[in-house]
């Protein structure tokens, strides 16, 4: 009787955790973000946006982190809470240690990536102008346009490119794509947001875990028919608080990520031109614009946060069906289709979400690189 108990309690608690959070992230993306957001941006640089973004999300996981402990540890003693969260962070920060060593070879396994002698020449004259001493290695994948960068200490470092991506972009632009993932690199990205992801996985499943232990808390007192006590809510409301706070603290990790591919914008304009960065942003909205109802169809990619494209979410998934691609040149003038497109407003929940900006704000970002020091109020 008791396991039935376990089972819909937990379901029901889980269903009105993610409620309440839902709530919470339609209150940040639609009344305080963007209010946020524009304050930040009208007084600040990117970099020093980025120094408040990030720091920011790491002071709200660890302040949370703190009083979920400080809460627990009056209810269930110091011993026990220790114990328990120390154990959990163990457990997250081994999962994410593995990921971060054997990605590389998963990736390199799922998309089928193979060295190539012309992209890599590319690759090593864009880095050595980067001012890399030792430039990464270059793959061709499988799939659509895209491009990412990923790798570790111990297997190196790689710079992938869609054979897509070679085909509908000419030298300019695709130096400009390599710049950004260069970018990544020597802003060594991938580790930071590795860093940065621990925080709200964390905190989540310490609520996950909190609302199992109330629940069994419950179940166990209804079995032994022992009513005292209301350690079972008080666990099961911690739990849910503590996953609401998991999505807050995981927007403002979203928020760190999207000024991140900015700073990789700068980068890959930096090492070619602004305009070649553009026009490689614009080429890519205008092959997913081409397959909108393929892009409905497809189920999401895991490795969404390494693209150059937030819109590759599913179509750049290695399993994807094969179609016709269009024209190399789409018949379409890139150039005015860069001009329409920055002047289109896009925001809300969407961008909340998504672990890149908007292509209109990238392209707007990348008329003032070059041109004076980076400031990101006028083209968010």
């Amino acid at each position: 009787m008791w396991l039935l108990f376990y089972d819909i309690g937990w379901f029901m608690a889980m269903i009105l955790a993610y409620a309440v959070g839902f709530i919470a992230l339609m209150l940040l993306a639609g009344l305080i973000a963007p209010k946020f957001a524009r304050k930040l941006t009208n007084k600040f640089s990117l970099y020093t946006s980025m120094y408040l973004a990030g720091a920011l999300a790491v002071f709200t996981g660890i302040a949370g982190l703190a009083l979920i402990f400080t809460v627990v540890a009056e209810a269930a003693g110091l011993v026990v809470s220790t114990l328990f969260i120390a154990g959990l962070a163990v457990f997250i920060l081994i999962i994410n240690l593995l990921s971060y060593l054997f990605s590389p070879l998963m990736i390199n396994l799922a998309y089928g990536a193979k060295p190539d002698a012309e992209l890599q020449g590319i690759v090593n004259r864009v880095a050595e102008k980067a001012g890399f001493r030792k430039p990464p290695k270059a793959v061709v994948v499988r799939g659509p346009p895209n491009a990412f960068a990923y790798g570790n200490l111990l297997l190196g470092r790689y710079v992938a490119v869609s054979s897509e991506m070679l085909r509908i972009t000419n030298r300019e632009e695709l130096e400009a794509v390599i710049g950004h993932e260069l970018g990544h690199h020597k802003h060594r990205d991938n580790a930071l947001m590795l860093f940065m992801g621990i925080f709200p996985s964390l905190i989540y499943y310490l609520g996950v875990m909190l609302i199992r232990a109330g629940i069994l808390s419950g179940a166990s007192r209804l079995s032994s028919r022992d009513r005292r006590g209301g350690g079972g809510v008080f666990f099961i409301l911690v739990g849910i608080a503590a996953i609401v706070l998991s999505f807050v603290v995981q927007i403002l990790v979203l928020a760190f990520s999207r000024l991140r591919e900015y700073y990789a914008d700068a980068h890959g304009a930096k090492v070619s031109s602004p305009r070649s960065m553009q026009r490689a942003l614009a080429k890519l909205h205008l092959y997913y614009e081409y397959y909108e109802r393929g892009y409905e169809q497809l189920s999401n990619s895991k490795l969404k946060a390494l693209f150059i494209y937030a819109l590759t979410e599913s179509l750049a998934n290695p399993f994807y069906h094969y179609i016709p691609p269009p024209p190399r040149d789409f018949n379409i003038d890139v150039d005015q289709v860069i001009e329409e497109l920055k002047k289109k407003e896009e925001g809300g929940f969407k961008e909340i979400m998504s672990t890149h900006p908007p292509i209109p704000k990238r392209l707007r970002f990348l008329d003032y690189v070059g041109f004076r020091p980076v400031k990101i109020e006028e083209y968010v």
